[in-house]
């Protein structure tokens, strides 16, 4: 989210300890740097406000008197109302602030940004595949179509864990992907179309060179379902069995080793080659969010983004429930009404889903979220959406569909991070950075995943499961361009092989998780 205009990323200024950053000249809050103690004097801006409560770092302290049922506004765009009257100086929070009566006006495509394109072409070492796309890892994944063969296909899979895969030091390993589902779920109902979208979105992954397809032989949703018209690259090695048909778990786990085996003999023959970065596709995620998001770690993966983008290649953004309240911002960058309608019509999907469950979008933020400063699903999806830069939106597509406009593009997927990113990757999202403001440990096998902290405190306090600390955005100790293009750098660094910090701790088998809907019979 832009810190000045929508739309428009901004340089945050330096920081005091006593100081609170006005993201927006007209904004009714600021975000405290530190602690703020009820009685300290605190500089936003140009001016200084007497703090009449004590306000928590991240969280916002009102720069005016703001009596009740009053818009309040945070990154130049409305975040909720005043339920009571609010002095200046005072925390604002859950316990004055709220969102009824915040409706937004829909445009479509009046402010498009067109890019220029990027002068210099950057690069980065990939497997170029037979089908033109990219991949940046090589491995083997053994895809379950029922979860009765999960834990055979991770007997096969742990067989080629650790030390053993120094024989093949040009191949990323074996990952069982394993899920809750396959039978008990008609395989043409809504949830069925979807968890067979994602496991062919996973087969057919470019950093997949490597193909086993792993079930009972009983199931609805069947081996020869998912390998039918399977649009897989022509130099993937593809093998599938069946435990019933094996003769059972032992012997299929040893039939299982040796078709592994002999697929990574194939690939440990294949190389890197330096491609330009428009074959990149970025996948854009958050999670524990605090109230430092939307002020360093997202804009700066927007700024990559956009980079990126200039590049010829591709963003998805995505998390629907986390872009309500925010979603105008995107229909007016879409490059067509229909392009912005697709994403209305997701957003109204998730009103009925919700309403169903006997929920609201607006019960989003979680408690971490809150606890970091963050109020409302409009603050929220405000600083959740400056992941996606300023490019022009070029298309919306549903969950785990096959990502094939280049651009910035959106992806409709639930908030929960597993199943947004599991999403992602199905759509062919090559590698994925990960936005945190709490601390998340995800990762996201067989794409990389590169995680970026909010704040310095987290970073060091986590140092050993982070990439990258943007949180000296807020110390003044570099700026959101800077920090962007140090996240672009280290996306093309781990695209040609480089290991994250999720990689080293061998992360991402138990995070596969699809999304699960409709009913088991």
């Amino acid at each position: 989210m832009p810190l000045v205009s929508p739309g428009r990323p901004g340089t945050v200024p330096p920081a005091r300890p006593s100081a609170a950053l006005l993201l927006a000249p007209d904004d009714d809050v600021a975000v405290a740097v530190g602690d703020v103690v009820a009685g300290t004097s605190v500089a936003v801006g140009g001016t200084v406000v007497t703090a009449t409560d004590d306000v928590p770092r991240g969280h916002k302290l009102a720069v005016r008197a703001l009596p009740g049922g009053t818009q309040v506004r945070k990154y130049g765009q409305v975040i909720g109302r005043t339920t009571t009257d609010v002095a200046a100086g005072a925390h604002v929070h859950t316990h004055n602030l709220g969102m009824d009566g915040v409706t937004h006006d829909y445009e479509f495509g009046t402010a498009r940004t067109s890019l220029p394109p990027a002068t210099v072409t950057r690069t980065f070492a990939g497997f170029r595949r037979a089908d033109g796309r990219v991949g940046t890892r090589s491995y083997v994944g053994i895809v379950t179509s029922v979860n009765c063969s999960a834990s055979t296909a991770r007997m096969i899979a742990d067989q080629f864990r650790g030390p053993v895969m120094d024989a093949w030091p040009h191949v990323d390993g074996a990952v069982a992907l394993t899920h809750d589902s396959g039978c008990g779920l008609v395989p043409e109902s809504e949830g069925g179309q979807v968890l067979r979208r994602t496991l062919r979105g996973y087969a057919t992954h470019p950093n997949v060179q490597g193909l086993l397809v792993l079930g009972l032989g009983c199931e609805m949703l069947t081996v020869q379902g998912m390998l039918t018209d399977l649009p897989a690259s022509p130099d993937t090695l593809v093998e599938h069995l069946t435990i019933q048909e094996s003769g059972g778990i032992r012997a299929t786990v040893r039939a299982g080793v040796e078709v592994v085996r002999a697929m990574l003999d194939d690939l440990e023959t294949r190389r890197r080659v330096t491609v330009p970065a428009s074959e990149l596709v970025l996948g854009l995620n958050c999670g524990g969010s605090d109230g430092y998001s939307g002020i360093t770690a997202n804009p700066a993966l927007g700024r990559a983004s956009d980079l990126l983008v200039a590049q010829g290649g591709t963003s998805v953004l995505a998390e629907t429930p986390e872009v309500f309240g925010a979603e105008h911002l995107l229909t007016r960058r879409a490059v067509s009404e229909d392009v912005g309608r697709r994403l209305l019509d997701r957003i109204d999907w998730w009103q009925d889903y919700v309403q169903r469950g006997g929920g609201t979008l607006d019960n989003n933020p979680s408690p971490g979220n809150k606890a970091g400063g963050l109020t409302t699903i409009l603050e929220k999806s405000l600083g959740a959406v400056a992941k996606g830069g300023t490019a022009e939106l070029t298309a919306v597509y549903e969950y785990a569909e096959p990502v094939v406009d280049r651009g910035f593009t959106f992806m409709d997927t639930p908030g929960y991070d597993p199943v947004s990113v599991t999403g992602i990757v199905a759509g062919g999202a090559t590698v994925v950075v990960f936005t945190t403001g709490r601390g998340s440990v995800l990762g996201s096998k067989p794409a990389p995943c590169i995680k970026v902290a909010t704040s310095t405190e987290m970073f060091e306090r986590m140092r050993e499961d982070m990439d990258l600390d943007a949180g000296r955005v807020v110390t003044g100790e570099a700026t959101l361009d800077q920090v962007g293009d140090e996240i672009l750098d280290l996306v093309l660094d781990v695209a040609s092989g480089r290991a994250t910090v999720s990689e080293e701790l061998d992360l991402g088998r138990d995070e596969f998780v699809p999304w699960q809907l409709g009913a088991v019979t």
